[in-house]
C-alpha cells in the first residue's frame, strides 16, 4: 500500500507545482493584490503591512484597505486605503497604495521583529 501512496504522491508533485496554485489558496506573504484577493470582499476593511516594516522595527503600522480592483486572477490591480503609521492615522482621505508589487505584504499591523543575536560577551565567554 505504501508503494501505491508513494507513486500517487510523486505523480501529484510532478503534475502540480507551487506556481500552479492560485493566489487565493496560498497562505504565505505576497504582493498586496495576492494578499487582498484571498478574501471574498476583496480585502475591504482589512489591515495589511509591508513585511519589511517589522524588520525595520516599525510597530503598529498598516494600511486600512478601503477599495481594490484586481486583474490577472489577483496578481495585479489597484488598491486604495488609509495609512496608519505607528498607531496614528496619517491619511486624511483614502489614497492609492504604492509599492504594492515591489514589496512583500502580510495581513494585520506590523510588529517589531525580535532578533536573537548573541552578544560579543557571550561569544568571548564560550572561548
Amino acid at each position: 500500500m505504501s508503494k501505491v501512496t508513494s507513486i500517487i504522491s510523486q505523480t501529484l508533485k510532478t503534475v502540480t507545482s507551487k506556481s500552479d496554485i492560485p493566489p487565493v489558496l496560498s497562505k504565505s506573504t505576497g504582493s498586496l493584490y495576492e494578499v487582498l484577493s484571498r478574501r471574498p470582499d476583496g480585502g475591504v476593511g482589512m489591515k495589511v503591512h509591508q513585511t519589511r516594516w517589522g524588520a525595520k522595527q516599525i510597530p503598529n503600522s498598516y494600511w486600512l484597505i478601503t477599495r481594490a480592483q484586481f486583474k490577472n486572477e489577483g496578481k495585479n490591480g489597484k488598491a486604495w486605503g488609509k495609512l496608519f503609521w505607528k498607531g496614528n492615522c496619517v491619511s486624511e482621505n483614502e489614497e492609492r497604495i504604492s509599492g504594492s508589487l515591489k514589496y512583500s505584504w502580510k495581513e494585520g499591523p506590523s510588529r517589531k521583529m525580535v532578533l536573537n543575536i548573541p552578544s560579543i560577551v557571550d561569544y568571548v565567554a564560550e572561548k
